[in-house]
């Protein structure tokens, strides 16, 4: 039996159940070109299941991997054929909007191919990533080496402390929640500090 998924993890236990590596294929593979969809959560989800012997690790990062370049070369498509003007369009529909599409693609712009191999651990970049790859007029080929790249990175990082922390999952995630109450207040006291000093400094200016 795989342990109860806790958290935002919970809701993706019967899905993984009934479908196993299609779901976590799926679930990808539409994400990568646009889609809102929890590509990143059922890709630890099914690392936990694999680590509970639910589901084996190396099928769940094969089946990821390729979910996850294939989607990405998709949204490349979409790009390159479509362009802007499609993005402008239809980008809505997946909460692509204009303006956040254009926020991504100055960001892809300033730093170039590198950017398609981390854009998969940002999240927003990551469902974007091939769309704006597409439109900026890159090349296939350098795009899917530095894509592959990154999607071997992101599945092998996130598969693989699923599995380690496997049957385990429950307490990990009560040692976070725990703690999380804390986390927040510090981020919170960070946040009035930057916008205090922002303030302040306006003023000065002024």
């Amino acid at each position: 039996m795989a342990p109860p998924l806790p958290g935002p993890l919970a809701h993706l236990a019967p899905l993984l159940d009934h479908y196993g590596y299609w779901a976590v294929g799926a679930v990808i593979l539409v994400e990568d070109f646009g889609v809102p969809a929890p590509g990143e959560t059922i890709l630890l989800a099914a690392g936990v299941f694999a680590g509970a012997g639910r589901l084996n690790i190396y099928a769940v990062a094969a089946v990821a991997f390729v979910a996850a370049v294939l989607g990405d070369n998709i949204g490349y498509l979409i790009g390159r054929t479509g362009g802007r003007a499609f993005v402008h369009r239809w980008g809505r529909y997946v909460f692509l909007t204009p303006k956040r599409f254009q926020a991504a693609e100055e960001f892809f712009g300033r730093h170039g191919g590198k950017i398609v191999t981390v854009a998969r651990f940002i999240e927003g970049l990551r469902q974007a990533n091939g769309i704006i790859a597409g439109t900026s007029g890159m090349p296939w080929r350098r795009f899917l080496g530095f894509n592959a790249l990154g999607a071997a990175l992101w599945v092998g990082l996130w598969a693989t402390l699923s599995y380690l922390v496997g049957s385990h999952i429950t307490a990990v995630y009560d040692e976070i929640s725990r703690y999380q109450v804390y986390v927040l207040v510090a981020l919170g006291v960070l946040f009035a500090a930057f916008v205090t000093r922002h303030v302040v400094r306006r003023r000065r200016e002024r």
